[in-house]
């Protein structure tokens, strides 16, 4: 505590000596401004907080002043982020926004494939039932011989060609692709906004990895040896997530008010899993097992068609039903193909089966919050349902509505959970 005692000064006599005199007027200087007080009383003055730059360099690197020679290190801050987990999330990010391009590209690739191959293999097969039905024309000879051996090769050649792009089918190639695009750059704003708002630690590290994995997995880009079935016996919902960890949400307060959950909160959430589980995902699982069903059947109607007008072009000159073989097959295996890649049921089969996922993801994600039982570990409740029902193209009026409906009418209740698909 710094004070000042000021003392009664009375100078008596100006014939004093010099001396004396110069110190008088520096007392009197020295009281000048300053208020009256008492003999014995102190003037405290605040105590000032003044703090150099160093001192405020010192602290941000985690050291306080608590001599002027000695320093202490802080406890580090429990939401401090890992410099190391930072640098990590960015070459994540690098790595994954080098993989939205790469199925960006391949996406318009194969869908190229689908187009070019369809108008290749249609200017084929037609081309070969024209010469099929001239040759029937012609008077014999040479010119005879020569359009049956060439509209046979020619349906050789787009039976061959058929059964390949029957089996990779480019259509759902390209949807995949499109499909991984979307999720990978879905997954490049996450990690961004993890970085900008919140503290990164290894935990996101382990996380976001085993995300891009999951996706690398669920959609990978080459095709021998690990692609996708396109004819599976079985027509399950798309994964292309991790498994779902309780993880609490940060910033948000959680142990506030039950980290807004309660227990309207959770039956409404099972009301909405029980309808996407009754109606959405079991209606785009069934209709893709619709899709799957024609898509096999015009995968081989049409390879055997063809054979069948090679079959029939083989034979012209031998009766009139080597023509009539050689010519319809071939205009019938046109329109099968045109049906099966032109109007790209593929493509049709994986968008459903897709969809299908969408609900699973949202299913999973509601019944691994509702499973955990401390809710302070949960996924803040208000923030939980505002996404939820953004998913599902609903506001939070209408996916309370929603669920009050399923709650009352049970298995009565038409509805669907969704308003976008």
């Amino acid at each position: 505590m710094a004070s000042i005692r000021a003392s009664n000064v009375i100078p008596s006599s100006f014939s004093t000596s010099s001396s004396r005199c110069r110190r008088e007027i520096m007392t009197v200087k020295a009281t000048i401004n300053m208020p009256k007080l008492q003999n014995g009383s102190s003037l405290s003055l605040p105590k000032l907080t003044t703090m150099g730059l160093v001192e405020k360099l010192q602290l941000r690197n985690g050291y306080k002043n608590t001599t002027t020679t000695q320093f202490e290190k802080l406890s580090p801050s429990p939401k401090a982020s890992d410099p190391m987990a930072i640098e990590k999330l960015y070459a994540i990010m690098e790595a994954v926004a080098n993989r939205v391009e790469m199925h960006k590209n391949m996406g318009e690739q194969r869908n190229n494939w689908n187009n070019l191959l369809l108008t290749s293999i249609n200017s084929i097969t037609l081309t070969a039932s024209l010469m099929t039905g001239v040759a029937a024309m012609g008077a014999g000879g040479a010119p005879l011989v020569a359009l049956k051996l060439s509209s046979t090769l020619l349906y050789l050649a787009a039976t061959g060609m058929l059964l390949v792009i029957n089996k990779i089918q480019p259509s759902q190639l390209a949807e995949e692709q499109r499909n991984a695009a979307r999720l990978f750059k879905q997954l490049y704003e996450e990690i961004r906004t993890t970085v900008s708002i919140d503290t990164p630690n290894s935990n996101d590290v382990k996380e976001t990895t085993a995300k891009v994995l999951a996706l690398d997995r669920a959609y990978p880009l080459p095709l021998l040896g690990v692609m996708l079935e396109k004819f599976p016996k079985t027509v399950e919902p798309a994964v292309w997530w991790a498994p779902l960890q309780n993880r609490k949400a940060k910033g948000l307060g959680g142990k506030n008010n039950g980290n807004n959950w309660n227990g309207e909160l959770e039956g409404e959430m099972r009301e909405i899993v029980t309808v996407l589980n009754r109606k959405d995902k079991e209606d785009y699982l069934r209709l893709g097992k619709k899709a799957l069903k024609l898509n096999k059947i015009l995968a081989i109607s049409g390879p055997l068609l063809t054979g069948l007008a090679a079959f029939g072009s083989a034979f012209v000159g031998h009766g009139s039903w080597a023509v009539v073989l050689g010519v319809v097959a071939g205009a019938l295996s046109t329109v099968v193909n045109t049906i099966e890649h032109g109007v790209q049921v593929g493509m049709v089969f994986e968008m459903y089966r897709s969809n299908a996922g969408f609900f699973k993801l949202i299913q999973e994600s509601v019944e691994s919050n509702l499973k955990e039982r401390e809710v302070e570990r949960r996924e803040n409740g208000e923030l939980f349902e505002m996404k939820v029902a953004l998913q599902l193209g609903r506001s939070l009026s209408e996916l309370r509505d929603l669920a009050t409906s399923s709650a009352m009418k049970g298995e009565a209740n038409h509805e669907f959970a969704s308003k976008l698909f």
